[in-house]
């Protein structure tokens, strides 16, 4: 029998929804309403059309082939009622009715339905300070902010901008302005460090080095306390200082639009997310709810969690669509899989990072690995630092964060470790997964198998490795702690440290190491390195072989040595 289904929001999951159950149920009825003036648009472009990357604002509303998602296209192709400035007031569960209001008017009406569908979406959120509501600070939580603020930037009229919060939009929006605008830019982040909640800190540090490099300002643990100005925004007033700024981009998360959810009666989380089951079915079984409005379930740690992301919007509107129509689709959860390009780098990461997995109450550890992304003789290859968080006990992988230069290299091999991570996979498992091999597309060992491979040795006791920050700690105390510095690389790849530190650096080629072992002190702690990890890995096999107990091997070598910026 045909139904009749309402669909609140149509920005990503409500579209999706809809268009998937009218394929199932042609003859029944949809009616899709938002408040805004603009529907189903890709808001994770909306960076790239402040950049100017993407030319026209329509281009984030348009199909592949060119036809643009307004309400006449759902109209006339899928068969879809829109409307749109026209708000959901209140949901009537016992008689099954939405009232509506159409904002330009103020008009209400009653409307009906068999099922109904919560795609309500997430609103930006504003730090409640004196100033956050001048002219020239916004957020970028709709299409219609995106253009007010290429315009603002365009008009010439912005020399300086300051960027809230260094998380993924944060970060974009500031690549956006420095980059094709030429304004000067800062980001201005509470936490101590940018991505905080994905991202490993050495990792971030290197990508937050990277955008520096290209001009970004970083003001890292800084709380800003107000916004000053007379008529427009002039100043940023901050718990350690001040800065001067044209524009202000809020970007300090987002909140689940959950009240009408909450007012109907619908169970909704502490944090404010609709709660629904594996259905995407909320505790009514006829209102189903999706996208950013809602709690998922992390599939790693199997508690609650909060993922505003466009991908599994999408993803959940049709599993909605399927179960509109009788069916029994699942959306059983995320592993919470993130990727960002900043200027010539990308970042990108799957599950827990250290510090998640350590407050979630893992005995967790980390190994760092740094190599080429293609065959080492391939012209276009790169080096790639991935990061994988485990768990000691168990040997289960938590999670893997990255940074490289070719984005889709490092993608890939996140993408291959989130199809794994529901299944709990091990550090072993890692090891020989099978990877597609090509000399254009990856290293003949993968470096995810080097990845596990270095895991499983460091679990087993075979290899001692240490992070590059703390590197950093023990060779700014080396006048203190006695360690012995040993670079296994050749000569020539040693010679300027040697001349620089002498005394201090110390230079055996890993080939030579074995018999040049009575160079070397054994009441002395040894770190060993090289460019990557790999020789100084063969080198410290042979140290502990021959009794030098109090020996480790630089993890990422040389390579994370500069890409942390550390002045050696």
């Amino acid at each position: 029998m045909p139904q009749h289904v309402v669909i609140i929001g149509a920005v990503a999951l409500g579209p999706k929804a809809a268009c998937r159950f009218k394929r199932l149920e042609p003859d029944s009825r949809v009616t899709m309403v938002d408040r805004g003036r603009t529907i189903s648009y890709g808001g994770c472009g909306i960076p790239y059309y402040v950049s100017g990357d993407v030319s026209d604002a329509s281009a984030l509303q348009s199909t592949a082939f060119h036809m643009v998602r307004d309400p006449a296209f759902f109209k006339a192709t899928k068969g879809v009622d829109v409307r749109t400035e026209t708000e959901a007031v209140s949901i009537d569960r016992a008689a099954k009715t939405v009232t509506l209001r159409h904002l330009p008017t103020g008009a209400e009406e009653v409307l009906s339905y068999d099922k109904l569908v919560l795609a309500t979406g997430s609103s930006p959120v504003r730090l409640p300070i004196p100033g956050a509501d001048l002219p020239g600070v916004f957020s970028v939580g709709s299409l219609e902010e995106a253009t007010a603020i290429r315009q603002r930037v365009s008009s010439g009229k912005v020399g300086s901008a300051v960027v809230v919060g260094g998380g993924f939009i944060g970060l974009e929006m500031a690549e956006a302005l420095a980059d094709m605008w030429g304004i000067e830019t800062t980001v201005l982040e509470y936490m101590d460090q940018i991505l905080p909640a994905v991202a490993g800190k050495n990792l971030a540090r290197m990508a937050r080095l990277h955008m520096e490099e290209k001009g970004v300002t970083f003001r890292l643990g800084e709380k800003l306390l107000r916004i000053e100005g007379d008529d427009e925004v002039e100043r940023l007033v901050t718990d350690k200082g001040e800065i001067e700024a044209d524009l202000v981009v809020m970007s300090v998360g987002v909140r689940p639009n959950s009240e009408l959810a909450r007012a109907a009666g619908l169970t909704v989380s502490e944090r404010g997310g609709i709660v629904v089951d594996e259905t995407m079915r909320t505790s009514d079984p006829d209102i189903f709810a999706g996208g950013d409005c809602v709690q998922v379930k992390n599939l790693v740690t199997g508690k609650p969690a909060y993922l505003p992301m466009g991908s599994m919007a999408n993803r959940q509107g049709r599993v909605i669509g399927d179960n509109l129509a009788g069916g029994h689709a699942r959306f059983d959860g995320v592993v919470g899989s993130w990727c960002v390009k900043l200027f010539e780098r990308a970042a990108a990461g799957v599950g827990l990072n250290l510090n998640a997995a350590l407050r979630e109450g893992y005995d967790a550890i980390s190994v760092h690995v740094t190599q080429v992304d293609r065959a080492h003789f391939y012209p276009d290859r790169a080096l790639m630092s991935l990061e994988l968080v485990l768990d000691r006990a168990t040997r289960r992988v938590l999670g893997m964060q990255g940074l490289g230069v070719n984005g889709d290299a490092l993608v890939g091999k996140v993408d291959a470790l989130a199809a794994m991570l529901p299944h709990a996979p091990v550090c072993d498992d890692l090891s020989n997964v099978e990877m597609a091999y090509s000399p254009p597309f990856s290293a003949a060992l993968d470096i995810l198998n080097v990845l596990g491979n270095v895991a499983v040795n460091v679990l087993d006791g075979r290899n001692r490795g240490i992070e590059v920050d703390r590197f950093e700690e023990l060779w700014d105390g080396r006048a203190d702690n006695g360690v012995f510095f040993l670079d296994c690389r050749e000569r020539d790849n040693a010679a300027e440290f040697l001349s620089r530190h002498p005394g201090d650096w110390h230079n055996i080629p890993q080939g030579e190491l074995a018999g040049r072992l009575d160079e070397l002190p054994r009441d002395r702690p040894v770190v060993v390195i090289c460019n990557t990890g790999a020789r100084s890995y063969e080198a410290l096999v042979t140290l502990l072989h021959n009794g030098f107990d109090d020996a480790a091997g630089v993890e990422g070598g040389m390579a994370a040595v500069r890409a942390l910026g550390l002045k050696i």
